[in-house]
């Protein structure tokens, strides 16, 4: 008989998915006032692999990382979803979003993001937000999965995760907590 462990607390990300870098801005500080403060951001990626958002946010569109300063217990992952559809909402204009935002949580091991959206390999949470398992790590870094987003498979989006991952290595280092993946 297995006995349950409550798992290390994880790194959380918002993925802004965004037209104008002015927007990005005001809505960097509006999730620094609802979910602590933001350790870092990623440079701008270029979402250019699907067209799905261009519709209701015209083009062209960018994907930028914010990076949570404080760990999370990974079952505040659908808690975090709900307040970024807050934000989505605030920003919108004329009821579209002029940026979307997908929180995740970032382990050693893999790499979730929130979601409304049900599919076969999502798994429900709460509340109507499922968690997309999105890349997992193994041999040395973040592989993509079948069912991973076109863009997520970037590398230069892996390899802004890795180095998100190794923060988060020294930080359980530090504090005496470490998992036993890769």
């Amino acid at each position: 008989m297995s006995s349950r462990k409550i798992p290390p607390s994880a790194r959380l990300l918002v993925s802004a998915i965004y037209r104008e870098e002015g927007r990005f801005e005001e809505v960097l500080s509006n999730l620094g006032t609802r979910l602590g403060p933001v350790e870092r951001t990623s440079g701008p990626f270029l979402f250019d692999r699907t067209d799905y958002y261009e519709r209701e946010m015209g083009a062209p569109l960018y994907r930028r990382f914010v990076v949570m300063e404080r760990l999370v217990p990974r079952d505040q992952l659908a808690a975090v979803k709900i307040e970024a559809e807050e934000l989505e909402r605030m920003f919108s204009v004329n009821g579209m979003r002029t940026v979307n935002l997908d929180p995740g949580i970032l382990t050693e091991e893999s790499f979730l993001l929130a979601t409304g959206k049900n599919y076969s390999h999502r798994v429900y949470l709460r509340d109507g937000v499922f968690a997309d398992l999105t890349l997992v790590y193994r041999k040395g870094e973040y592989r993509p999965l079948p069912w991973t987003y076109p863009d997520f498979t970037a590398p230069g989006v892996r390899a802004f995760l890795a180095e998100v991952r190794e923060e988060l290595r020294k930080a359980r280092k530090r504090e005496g907590r470490q998992s036993r993946c890769g």
